[in-house]
């Protein structure tokens, strides 16, 4: 009789134990479910797919596709001539849209069973960009610019550009962002904070080597520059062209191959968006208020009639470009960039000319010079090279200002559609460095911030002195345009290139940053090809312009 208790007692031991395995693996399951519930609700994504209206394997996301308000089963290809209007996502999830791969991207995924819609609608393409047509997102409007400057919204469904004709993509950024224009309607200049250029991707025909070491004899060979738009990554018709980078090398690139341009490599991008204008200084009223060497994307406008943004060193043109549009990926403009610009200007689709002078002595944004100068710069305004100052938007007698349509002499296409600015007004710092291998590899002489991100500048090779073009970046617009020479002006002698003989100062240790486009008084020695050096400091005589990447 003693064994029967033990028994019972035994059994109801071995129930309790059990009940409180499954409990303990029943808490463990709901921690284990909370835990990879957390996980989610903090974790970020970069969803890198897009097929049809299903919730994704790993991801926990659906997307819907809409084509001009209708739903559809798969995802509008490339050919499909489509873009995106809009993006929406539940559950604070955001959106967007890579043109470049084709593809849905998802960030700031912090919920499952998030579902995001991507509205395509049916738009305007021209068939010569190969897939290269304008993106545009948030704060970007499309618009078209008629011959007196006037600016409307554009209708994407119908022909707003074509680069065969010389007419180039435009887009503005509002000052007050609430409005709501209808396509056709005028966007009044008050209300335009910044205006922009689309420059598509393309690979152009390698014209020159660049390898020059020093000076030789100036020779007259401007060309037209052979460039074909596309979407692809070709480095040459041999696939085998390598872009020279710090190195200086130049892999199997030859005359005679095609290259994609390099500007549009670090960014994977289709295009990029470019100031339209030198970058202004919000609120100036004179050219001394421009002035400011300030990090303050605040006071950024870039449209014609305002004062050029100078006084301002590398590193800050650098911040307040870079902080200006984070959403659009604002960025101070590379040397390789002003290069892509360039080589655009003068292949068949640009004004395939010296571009004519902003010679405003008030470093006012989008001016002219009512004569091409038959000399350059030589201390003083003489006849050949005349300049002069004025107010905003006011004519004078040797400078004419946005509005007056005799100005488009001064854009890359010689219309309204192209980019101002690029020859005469300011110098222009951009994004390319000197790389100093005396020193530890690092920077020489740079004493400012520095973006840790290579796509954000340029390096090149160092070097004592200032001749030494075959350093330079295949389409960067600099060795490619000689040979060079020393040409005298007075009592200025200064080395130039045989591209219309603009200047042509390489970076070395007296400089070691590049700037491009000359000076207001520089006659011939400005233009889209002329380039200088200096230390990155802020300069009276200096600005920047911003690039956008979307």
């Amino acid at each position: 009789m003693g064994m029967i208790p033990f028994q019972k007692n035994k059994k109801k031991k071995q129930i309790i134990i059990v009940f409180s395995i499954g409990l303990m693996l029943l808490v463990a399951g709901i921690i284990l479910y909370q835990t990879y519930s957390l996980f989610e609700e903090t974790e970020d994504y970069d969803v890198i797919k897009g097929s049809v209206p299903n919730y994704l394997d790993n991801y926990d996301i659906k997307i819907n596709f809409k084509v001009d308000g209708v739903s559809v089963n798969q995802t509008p290809t490339r050919e499909d001539k489509k873009g995106v209007e809009s993006i929406t996502c539940d559950k604070g999830a955001m959106g967007s849209w890579d043109y470049f791969h084709w593809n849905f991207n998802v960030n700031s995924l912090s919920q499952t069973k998030t579902t995001c819609t991507v509205n395509f609608v049916t738009r305007y393409t021209e068939d010569i960009l190969n897939g290269t047509d304008p993106i545009w997102k948030d704060e970007l409007i499309p618009v078209t610019i008629d011959n007196n400057g006037t600016v409307h919204k554009a209708n994407v469904q119908e022909k707003w550009y074509e680069y065969g004709n010389q007419q180039w993509a435009n887009a503005v950024i509002l000052e007050d962002e609430s409005i709501n224009y209808q396509n056709g309607e005028e966007i009044p200049e008050s209300n335009i904070e910044s205006y922009f250029v689309w420059i598509p991707r393309y690979k152009y025909k390698i014209f020159d080597m660049g390898e020059y070491e020093g000076l030789t004899t100036l020779q007259n060979r401007p060309q037209i520059i052979d460039i074909q738009f596309g979407v692809d990554t070709t480095n040459d018709s041999d696939n085998s062209c390598k872009t020279p980078g710090i190195s200086g090398e130049s892999g199997t690139c030859s005359v005679g191959k095609y290259m994609t341009h390099p500007a549009f490599i670090s960014f994977e991008s289709i295009g990029m968006w470019v100031g339209k204008f030198e970058t202004g200084y919000k609120g100036a009223t004179t050219k001394e208020e421009a002035q400011k060497n300030e990090n303050n994307p605040d006071k950024v406008i870039i449209k014609p009639n305002v004062y050029s943004w100078r006084g301002i060193n590398v590193s800050n043109a650098h911040l307040s470009s870079y902080n200006y549009k984070r959403n659009l990926d604002s960025h101070m403009m590379k040397n390789t960039e002003w290069g892509a610009v360039t080589y655009l200007q003068h292949s068949k689709f640009g004004s395939r000319s010296s571009v004519r002078i902003n010679n405003n002595s008030n470093y006012l944004t989008g001016y002219a010079s009512k004569k091409e100068p038959t000399c350059g710069f030589t201390g003083d305004n003489q006849e050949c090279n005349r300049y002069e100052k004025t107010s905003p938007g006011v004519d004078g007698s040797y400078t004419i200002n946005y509005f007056n349509s005799v100005s488009n002499v001064a854009s890359t296409t010689g219309n309204y559609s192209g980019v101002f600015d690029m020859s005469g007004g300011s110098w222009e710092y951009v994004m390319g460095i000197m790389f100093d291998s005396t020193n530890g590899n690092s920077l020489k002489n740079n004493v400012f911030y520095f973006p840790k991100d290579k796509q954000y500048y340029d390096m090149y090779v160092y070097a004592m002195i200032e001749e030494g073009y075959r350093r330079r970046i295949l389409g960067d617009a600099t060795g490619e345009i000689g040979p060079f020479a020393d040409q005298t002006y007075a009592t200025l002698t200064r080395p130039s290139g045989s591209w219309y003989g603009e200047e042509a100062w390489f970076v070395s240790s007296n400089g070691i940053w590049f700037a491009r486009g000359g000076l207001y008084a520089s006659g011939t020695r400005a233009g889209v090809f002329a380039f200088s050096r200096d230390y990155g400091i802020a300069y009276g005589h200096i600005s920047f312009r911003i690039v956008l990447t979307v």
